[in-house]
Order: structure tokens, then C-alpha cells, then sequence
């Protein structure tokens, strides 16, 4: 129930608990499926509006949760939170600063519910500071497994290896710092002890966490060192690529479909902007064929 703030850099962001409290990081799916959903409707063409209708089943589904009544009650708790909580920032989206108070989402609805008044369909618009951050492209993309991980914890180390290490062999940074950033109120030798217990088990997609006097690294498990162009015979990918690529074609393995591309590519005229025409492959193969 308490207020946060947080400040860096010259970036502020004040987040105000509702009467039902804040988001928790596990109410953050129903972002993370809107976010695909735009994106998907971006990658075919599409303009998506800023109100978004959709089955609750098909949230729960992607997002690694049971379809019991249970689950349909939590998805009913997390609109209201999220609808709710207010957030002040100076944080651009699509070039923009929204100077006044906003939620993540402005509103939302029950479409359709069942008998015992649970959220089966609802209708969501997402306030103009998140919508205008996902069809600028200001999002990462994130792997499926991510909704697996169920300690709020690991989630967060997760999020921000996915930021700071990237499509990068590795990252370091700070224990104090990692701190700050995970925004978590553990004293520093709890959260050192997390740490060091993510470490030891070395499950959490994509990254590795390690760490050494209080120096903790991410290590990209999928990082390939880079080959030039005359040792491969074949166009070098800018490491931004893949990234642009993952965002085209969501779901998708886009080292898999590198390989395709390549092979393809090989049977054709050599391209002048190999980077832009990888990243096209990528999204017709994906308005062909959708999600894998």
C-alpha cells in the first residue's frame, strides 16, 4: 500500500497504490499480452487502437496460468490494480512526456462474465504513456519461458538482463547498484543471498547470473562472437538486428530463422542493407504464419 519513487539519472517515476493496493510484477502479464498484441497487429500492417478487446482464456493460456475460477478471480484483481495505481514520471514514450497523473491502463470492462461474476472477456484501453511506448517500439521482447519463473525475484533479474545485457555476451553491474534497481526492500544482505541463490540454481532463460565481491554478471547463454564477412561469405547482422527481428517476428527463434534467411539469401543477388532485408523476411514469415 505504500507510495514509491524512484530516481536516476535525471529520470523520475512516482507510483501511488489505489485502495486495492499496487501491482504486483505477476499482474505485469496482462501488460507484457497487451504489448504482444499490438505488436502482432503492428507486424501485420495494422494500426491497433488504443482499446483492446479480448478472452481472458487466451491471456491465461500465454501466459502460463490455469484456467480455473481461481485464475479468472486474479485477472479481475490485476485490472483493478492496475486501473487504479497512478504513476507520475518524466519518462518519455514516443517522444512524449505526459505531464499529468495516468495509470497503465485508463480503463477497463467486463465484456462478458460467468455466472459467478467472473471476467471471462474483457475490454481494456491503455493509457497514452504505455501505448504510445509499444507502437514507438520502446519494448523489449521477452522469452516465452519468462512466464514460467514464478518468484517475483528472479523476474526482475530476468527483466533487467533482458535490458542491460541484451543481444550482449555480458553485463556487469554493481551488487548496490542491482539494488536499486530491482527496487526490492530487502536489506542488502538478503537480496545478496538471492542472488547468490539464482545463481546456484541457473535456470532463468537466456542469461546466466554470476557473481563475485559483490560484481554481479549476466552472461548471454544464446551469444555468438561476431565473424566478419569474408570468413563466414556472408553478410555480418548489426547485434540491433536480431533484436528488430525478434520484434517482427514475436515467438519466433530468429536464430533459426536467420539460418533460413541465409540460405535463401545465398540463392539470390547480394543485398546492400542486409540488416533492413533480414528484418523483412522475419515479418512476412510471421504475417504468413503468425506465432509459431
Amino acid at each position: 500500500m505504500r507510495a514509491l519513487h524512484y530516481a536516476y539519472n535525471g529520470n523520475t517515476i512516482t507510483i501511488k497504490p489505489s485502495y486495492d493496493g499496487l501491482p504486483t510484477i505477476h499482474d505485469k502479464d496482462v501488460l507484457l499480452y497487451c504489448a504482444s498484441y499490438l505488436r502482432a497487429a503492428i507486424a501485420r500492417g495494422l494500426m491497433p487502437s488504443q482499446t483492446l478487446r479480448f478472452a481472458a482464456y487466451d491471456l491465461l493460456v500465454s501466459t502460463n496460468r490455469l484456467t480455473n475460477g481461481r485464475s479468472y478471480e486474479r485477472f479481475k484483481a490485476a485490472l483493478e490494480r492496475l486501473s487504479g495505481t497512478r504513476i507520475q514520471t518524466n519518462i518519455k514514450t514516443g517522444g512524449l512526456i505526459i505531464e499529468e497523473g495516468f495509470g497503465l491502463i485508463d480503463a477497463w470492462r467486463a465484456v462478458k462474465e460467468d455466472k459467478d461474476g467472473r471476467v471471462i472477456a474483457a475490454e481494456i484501453k491503455l493509457s497514452d504513456w504505455f501505448y504510445n511506448a509499444v507502437v514507438s517500439n520502446e519494448v523489449l521482447t521477452i522469452n516465452r519461458e519468462y512466464f514460467q519463473i514464478r518468484k517475483p525475484i528472479e523476474r526482475r533479474i530476468y527483466e533487467l538482463a533482458r535490458k542491460h545485457c541484451g543481444d550482449d555476451q555480458d553485463f556487469k553491474i554493481g551488487l548496490a547498484k542491482l539494488h536499486k534497481k530491482v527496487g526490492t526492500t530487502a536489506p542488502i544482505r538478503k537480496f545478496r543471498a538471492q542472488i547468490r541463490a539464482i545463481e546456484e540454481t541457473n535456470k532463468l532463460p537466456d542469461y546466466s547470473v554470476s557473481m563475485d565481491a559483490d560484481m554481479v554478471t549476466f552472461t548471454n547463454r544464446n551469444w555468438k562472437p561476431p565473424v566478419s564477412e569474408r570468413q563466414a561469405g556472408y553478410p555480418f547482422l548489426k547485434p540491433e538486428t536480431l533484436t528488430k527481428a525478434k520484434a517482427a517476428a514475436p515467438g519466433w527463434d530468429v536464430y533459426h530463422l536467420e539460418q533460413e534467411w541465409r540460405e535463401w539469401s545465398a540463392k539470390k543477388e547480394p543485398t546492400k542493407r542486409p540488416d533492413a532485408a533480414f528484418v523483412a523476411f522475419c515479418r512476412k514469415r510471421f504475417q504468413r504464419q503468425g506465432q509459431p
